[in-house]
């Protein structure tokens, strides 16, 4: 007959993967991340849009003397937005490579815990089917 502690055995560490997934990055991967945090969001991309709007249009309509790349020589502009670009694309494909590998970690150990809880299940199911055979030979017994 199976016992408590036979089903027991399947029970699971408990594992927080998002502790492990940060303790396992190095400081550059962190640094990655975090601007991937900062950079994919809707704060930023407002930033990024009044700024352009501001430098654009103040040098196109401000005051001819306070122009500091005035029309049509944007030349600063498009050079400082493509280095931005540049530089953040490869860091925003390694902090989408890092949430891919966390995703992966995560779904890891929802496969674990799927195939232990199948296991105990399995238990579960063959010691109610011994409990049903014993109460049904008690059961004969009591109407005899």
């Amino acid at each position: 007959m199976l016992s408590y502690n036979k089903i027991n055995k399947f029970n699971m560490e408990n594992i927080n993967v998002n502790k492990l997934h940060q303790q396992s990055l190095s400081p550059l991967e962190r640094f990655a991340k975090f601007i991937t945090e900062k950079v994919g969001t809707m704060g930023f991309f407002i930033i990024i849009f009044i700024w352009t709007a501001f430098w654009l249009l103040w040098n196109i309509f401000g005051p001819e003397d306070t122009r500091f790349d005035p029309y049509p020589a944007f030349v600063t502009w498009l050079f400082i937005s493509n280095m931005i670009q540049i530089f953040l694309m490869p860091l925003i494909m390694i902090g989408q490579n890092l949430e891919a590998r966390h995703s992966e970690l995560r779904a890891e150990m929802h496969y674990k815990a799927d195939i232990k809880a199948d296991k105990s299940v399995a238990e579960i199911k063959a010691i109610m089917a011994e409990q049903t055979k014993i109460l049904n030979a008690i059961l004969d017994k009591l109407q005899k």
